[in-house]
This record gives C-alpha cells, structure tokens and sequence, in this order.
C-alpha cells in the first residue's frame, strides 16, 4: 500500500439505526414557547382570558389613580383662603377646575353653607365614601382573578391527569415511562399557567390598593381640615 492511499479520507458507512440515534442526540427537537403551552388543552384559553382581563384592569385602574393624585394641603389651604376672605363662589370655582376627588369632597360641602355644621359633615363624608367607591371599582375583579386563575390551573392538571391514566388502562400497562411523563408534564402546564397568572392579579390587587388607601387618607385628612376651617371663629375685619 502506497502512502498515497494512506492520505485519502476512508468513507464510513454507518448503520440507518446509529444516524438516527446520532442525530436525536446531537440535537433534540425545539419546541416554542407558543406549542408548549397549547399543550396545556383547552382550559388554557380561559386561563390567557384571565390575564389579559388583569392586565388591562391594572393598567385602567392605575391611569385613574394618577389622574386623582393632588396635593391635599395647597388644594385645602387656597379653598381657605377664599373661604376666610368671604369669596365662597370662588372657592367653588376652583375646587371645579380642579376636578379631583379631594375637590369634588370639599366642593359638596361648599355648597351647603349656611346649614347645621353636623349637615355639612354628614354631606362631606357621603361624598367621600361615593370618591372611595369610584376609586376602588373594579379592583375586585383582580382579586377574583387571583383566585379563580390557580383553580382553572388545578383542574387542567386533573383533567389531564385523568385522560393519562385512561391511556393507560387502554394499553393494559404497557406505556413506555417517556411517553407517560409527557402527559404528565403537559397536564401540570395548566397548574403553572395558572399559578402565573393569580400571582400577578394578587401583585396587581394589593398595588392598587395601596395607591388607593393613600388617596383616601388624603381625602380624609382634607374632609376634616375643612369642617374644623368652618367652625373657626371669623378673622376680625371680615
């Protein structure tokens, strides 16, 4: 044999068997986030349902809450100051240009000057509990959501679990294990969907409602700072 021969490249045959072994092992099939979790059956359409109805509710309810951000101490202290010269129309005025909840409160009992004081408290404090309801709509829906969400998780997964075990029984057992823990794993998807989805509606619930308390303590603060204004005796000259 010549050293010529030994150079050339030897063509190796493998077996069909060995290359398709070769190639499940060089790389197994990719699968998208999208296939994946369609996997999880029909409960996951709900499931995506619920999310996108928590998202939005966030983001409605949030735009609200920025909307009736102000800052309670100058809005009380200029109505005071037109309340103490005399000028209650403008004080109305500019609690309706302003057009917050913190506003609109002191503006309702504005316009029941003149009467009883506890009249006025008791108009001030309606109108406060009516702003805390505009403030706080909806955002139960979050908390619903929140629990609604894992239960559709937990029972795609028994479904799931169920159709599995049929599988089973309708081979008399003789299942390969890979094939039993694809249908095990593709029935926990709806579990983890689930899970995903009632934690951020439980996230987003207690968010709002902490913008929201400091909204309402704002307005509190403001009702009572403007009942204690009206029974202040008159500035001398006025």
């Amino acid at each position: 044999m010549t050293n010529s021969t030994l150079l050339q490249p030897q063509s190796v045959t493998l077996p069909t068997d060995t290359l398709a072994n070769l190639s499940q092992v060089a790389g197994p099939e990719q699968t998208s986030l999208l296939d994946t979790l369609i996997l999880g059956g029909w409960i996951m359409i709900p499931i995506f349902l619920l999310s996108f109805i928590a998202i939005y509710l966030f983001v409605e309810r949030l735009v609200t809450i920025r909307k009736a951000k102000t800052d309670p101490e100058a809005l009380t202290r200029r109505v005071r100051d037109y309340v103490q010269d005399g000028d209650v129309k403008g004080a109305m005025g500019y609690c309706e240009s302003r057009d917050k909840p913190v506003a609109r409160i002191l503006r309702h009992g504005l316009e029941r000057l003149g009467r009883p004081i506890s009249e006025i408290q008791d108009a001030v404090q309606a109108q406060g509990k009516h702003e805390t309801f505009e403030l706080e709509k909806r955002t139960e829906l979050l908390a619903s959501i929140a629990g609604i969400a894992p239960m559709l998780g937990f029972l795609g997964t028994v479904t799931g679990m169920i159709q599995a075990f049929q599988e089973i029984q309708a081979l008399e057992g003789n299942v390969n294990p890979s094939v039993l823990a694809g249908g095990i794993w593709e029935a926990l998807l709806t579990t983890a969907a689930g899970l995903v989805v009632g934690i951020l509606a439980f996230f987003f619930y207690n968010f709002l409602l902490s913008k929201i308390r400091r909204l309402v303590n704002d307005m509190e603060r403001s009702a009572t700072d403007f009942i204690d204004l009206l029974q202040e005796p008159a500035p001398p000259g006025k």
